[in-house]
């Protein structure tokens, strides 16, 4: 018996968990929904994707200018017939088997301000000649240091340029990422107010067929006793079934903008939210100029505007270095041995030396050169006339999100108080109307008067905090706590 109870409480229980997980309700809050969105949305992810790549392409850039160690070994074994040179000039094929294996530890260093590079290298190779009969011969070779240097006298310094620019890359994704975020944030403000509209609307419809409803059937015990006409009569029924359709698809509105909201945060079907609205909002006035100049400090557009004059400039100087003399030097300098043995190989190592240049001067190239020459300065002043309007344009759109950011704050307070008064008209007309003292129409005005009041108190709400993170990502700034705003990735 006891077995049998538990067994009951169990599935009881089980049923009731089930249960839960088939309508889990989850109520959130603005900031929620931006906090949730800001940690698991696709655009969030994204955004950190793209800023680890960042990173690493700037530790990559920094690499090149710090010094790197390589060791290299390339053993191989040859066994085959080749044709030799003799003495006398002729040639003969004899077999050859041999063995050899070598070892070699460099150091080299990038220099930025030439943009050669400087090297110091020691190695050593064995070679083991194999012949039938005969025991196998050895020989070493050491390299025990040698420093080599090359240099590209008149091409492009990349180094140089990369020093230039990286920086600002790296700045600018930086930038961009604060930006994403805080993108990221008026992006899900809309999809909160989308379904708190969605929301308001189906409150609205339900509460218009309740009163409608209620109307219809007061207005059936009216008609009973003579006191409206027939029209009145009808003109209710209408007004009842109208309602009746708004609120079905009210709720399907609902539906959808849940769904939306739902895959935009990640979460599982069965969750069912609601969101909650409140008309607390910071009150503060943002100064034209002062946003303006935050901008540019801030807003990773600035940065690309400096990117892109630099990298033209540099696209050209490479088609003015690939157009003329190209040459190229290359030193070396170091001591060398050879020996049957390791040791022999070190000792009393000689002097070696070695030096190169090489020239490369365009005699006839159909104006080839000189073409993509002036290819590149048309595209560099190209480039500067669309950053210089694209700054136009960046400038303009700071002011006007100012612009428009203060007006809807400032209406803020307007409309909160036509939305309390068109609920207080409304309360007046229908009692009105219960008394016999007004008509339909003053009611039916009163109550679209009062949805639409309602209406555009939610909308002046999303237009707000748009508006508010939209400033806050052009700006970089928190106006409200007075901090330049920095994400930190890797959280």
């Amino acid at each position: 018996m006891k077995q049998q109870l538990s067994t009951i409480l169990l599935l009881s229980a089980l049923s009731l968990t089930a249960g839960a997980q088939e309508k889990q309700v989850l109520t959130l809050t603005l900031g929620e929904v931006i906090r949730m969105a800001q940690e698991q949305s696709p655009s969030a992810v994204s955004a950190r994707l793209n800023r680890e790549s960042a990173e690493w392409s700037y530790k990559f850039y920094k690499a090149n200018y710090l010094p790197s160690v390589t060791l290299n070994s390339n053993p191989s074994y040859n066994r085959s017939i080749n044709k030799i040179t003799q003495p006398d000039g002729s040639y003969k094929y004899l077999e050859q088997n041999s063995l050899s294996a070598d070892l070699s530890l460099s150091v080299q260093q990038n220099i930025a301000l030439t943009g050669g590079t400087f090297s110091i290298t020691s190695s050593l190779d064995r070679s083991d000649f194999f012949r039938e009969g005969q025991e196998k011969e050895t020989s070493y070779s050491s390299r025990p240091v040698y420093i080599g240097y090359s240099q590209s006298l008149f091409g492009l310094n990349s180094l140089k340029w990369d020093r230039r620019i990286e920086p600002i890359a790296y700045r600018e994704a930086c930038k961009q990422y604060n930006e994403s975020m805080e993108l990221v944030a008026s992006e899900a403000c809309r999809y909160f107010f989308n379904l708190a509209a969605a929301q308001v609307n189906a409150e609205i419809a339900a509460f218009n067929y309740a009163s409608a409803d209620t109307l219809y059937r007061f207005g059936q015990g009216r008609y009973g006793i003579g006191t409206i006409t027939e029209n009145e009569m009808l003109q209710l029924e209408i007004s009842k079934l109208s309602a009746e359709t708004d609120r079905i698809n009210a709720q399907f509105s609902v539906d959808d903008q849940m769904q939306a909201l739902r895959s935009y945060l990640g979460l599982r079907d069965n969750v069912q939210i609601r969101v909650v609205t409140s008309d607390s909002i910071p009150h503060f006035m943002v100064p034209a100029e002062e946003a303006l100049a935050l901008a540019y400090e801030n807003h990773p557009d600035p940065e690309y505007f400096k990117r892109a004059r630099l990298q033209s400039d540099r696209s050209v100087a490479s088609a003015k270095a690939n157009a003329g003399l190209r040459a190229s030097i290359y030193l070396q300098f170091g001591l060398t041995q050879t020996g049957p043995d390791m040791r022999t190989a070190y000792r009393d190592p000689i002097n070696s030396q070695a030096a190169s240049i090489s020239l490369s001067l365009p005699i006839l190239d159909w104006g080839r050169g000189r073409g993509q020459v002036k290819m590149a300065r048309s595209s560099r002043e190209l480039t500067y006339l669309n950053i210089e309007r694209s700054e136009q344009n960046f400038e303009e759109n700071v002011r006007q999100l100012v612009r428009q950011f203060n007006q809807q704050a400032a209406q803020m307070n307007i409309m909160a108080k036509k939305d309390l008064t068109a609920e207080r008209r409304f309360e007046v007309a229908r009692r009105l109307y219960l008394m016999g003292k007004s008509t339909i129409l003053d009611l039916n005005s009163a109550t679209s008067e009062k949805d639409s009041a309602r209406r555009s108190h939610i909308s002046a709400l999303s237009n707000f905090w748009s508006l508010y993170y939209a400033l806050r990502s052009l700006t970089g700034y928190d106006f409200e706590q007075k901090k330049e705003i920095e994400w930190e990735y890797k959280k």
